[in-house]
């Protein structure tokens, strides 16, 4: 491989970007190209971009200044800007920074090898389109190499929720899902390769519906057939929509085994009145009684959500009726942020609160949400856990790894190999981990 072209890809934002850079890299290394984990040796650089926060454009046109020097030394140096933003800016980008040889939106990943090429001719290349083809099926794999024990797997993009706060129908598109039988393809391959655990993954992956032998099949089905594949220990799936919680699913985290206890589902506000203002289409007691019935099903199930504070228009009393609502889930983990705006959406055009009241309930929220997931985990001293052993930890002989509820377990002096599954009696807790020893 003394002449392979170098690769760097910077990916930014969700597990889903994450999964999608993997997948261009595998593309291109039709054309040649290997990872490198440093920008100074890269014949491309590729930014893989989120526009779910506030200037997310701003900061990967800061981000790409920082290259123009490298440029400079390297005029044969290919730089591009994919994902969400470059769906977002379009050209743009290149009119803003001229270095910019090309633009790809996340529906049009599998066109990245006739770019490259036209890009390798000289000119310049953008693709923002939604095509009608599926990607997923132009995006072949390079010869299988072996892989972590945990891999992500794509099962359904794009969202109709239209939430007043979001950009992803703008950026990724309507719901669509890929179909079952090329999932299930994907899948096994993993397993050949080495996985043992899959996180579905989609923008609202519980409103899946992919064509099936007999018909559209949904999430729970999905998770059934999975469960068949030999090897394959462990499944999981993200982000999930309270509306989208049905019957099936909530039954199969009860009984289906492979299917790990742990649910992230987002709320966003304890507060009906900024529920509706969000468009969210549920209330604070209609996301209750789903938690009530998942935990009917699997009552040891950890819960993780989304929080949004300093909405538009937010009063106190609603952020009271935020506070109140964790305090009745009690979350092992959960991600909290102060509403920033996102050019184009409907929120953006409200009236803002003040920022320092945002930036102080913000931290109260925090604090309480850290405090449930600190007695959860503490709560963990002295059970026995299935971990998932990863990678080796900081220590000699240390292995980490994943439980079932995915809290990230270190073991001290663990005669293990990743991808092997042990029982561990967990002995303690510390601030983000479990410390273990084997049973």
């Amino acid at each position: 491989m003394a002449d392979a072209k170098k690769l760097y890809i910077k990916t930014y934002g969700c597990q889903m970007n994450v999964y999608d850079s993997e997948r261009m890299a595998e593309t291109l290394g039709g054309q040649g190209y290997v990872e490198t984990k440093t920008p100074d040796d890269a014949d491309m650089i590729l930014l893989n971009t989120c526009h779910i926060r506030e200037k997310a454009a701003e900061k990967i046109y800061s981000e790409l200044g920082r290259y123009k020097g490298l440029k400079a030394d390297k005029p044969d140096l290919k730089i591009g800007v994919a994902g969400c933003v470059a769906q977002a800016e379009g050209e743009e980008i290149m009119r803003r920074q001229p270095m910019v040889d090309l633009v790809v939106g996340p529906q049009s990943y599998h066109r990245l090898p006739a770019m490259e090429e036209a890009v390798a001719k000289g000119g310049k290349a953008l693709d923002t389109d939604f095509p009608e083809e599926d990607k997923f099926e132009h995006l072949k794999s390079r010869p299988k190499a072996k892989r972590g024990p945990t891999a992500f797997l794509t099962v359904q993009e794009g969202c109709d929720k239209f939430c007043a706060f979001c950009v992803v129908p703008y950026t990724r598109g309507a719901e669509v899902s890929r179909p079952v039988e090329r999932i299930l393809t994907e899948a096994r391959d993993l397993v050949e390769r080495g996985v043992r655990e899959i996180t579905l993954l989609g923008q609202n992956v519980n409103a899946y519906h992919g064509a099936g032998p007999d018909g559209d099949m949904t999430l729970a089905q999905l998770i059934w057939a999975l469960d068949e594949i030999d090897g394959l220990e462990r499944i999981r799936f993200t982000t999930s929509h309270p509306n989208d919680m049905d019957d099936a699913l909530i039954e199969a985290h009860g009984s289906c085994s492979k299917l790990m206890p742990y649910l992230h589902l987002p709320v966003q506000s304890g507060s009906d009145r900024i529920l509706k203002a969000m468009n969210r289409k549920h209330t604070a007691q209609d996301y209750l009684r789903v938690i009530e019935r998942i935990r009917a099903a699997r009552p040891d199930i950890l819960l993780s959500g989304d929080f949004i504070v300093g909405f538009p228009c937010e009063t106190d009393q609603d952020f009271e009726d935020t506070m109140a609502l964790v305090e009745a889930v009690e979350y092992g983990q959960a991600y909290s942020f102060k509403y920033s705006t996102r050019p184009g959406t409907p929120a953006a055009e409200k009236p803002q609160i003040d920022d320092g009241l945002a930036t102080e309930r913000l931290h109260r929220l925090q604090e309480l949400l850290w405090t449930q997931q600190r007695c959860i985990q503490d709560n963990m001293v002295g059970r026995e856990v299935s971990v998932l052993f990863e990678k080796p930890g900081r220590l000699a002989g240390q292995m980490g790894g994943k439980s079932e509820y995915l809290h990230a377990v270190h073991v001290d002096d663990a005669p293990v190999e990743r991808g092997d599954i042990r029982k561990v009696k967990i002995v303690g807790s510390e601030k983000n981990s479990l410390r273990g020893a084997m049973i």
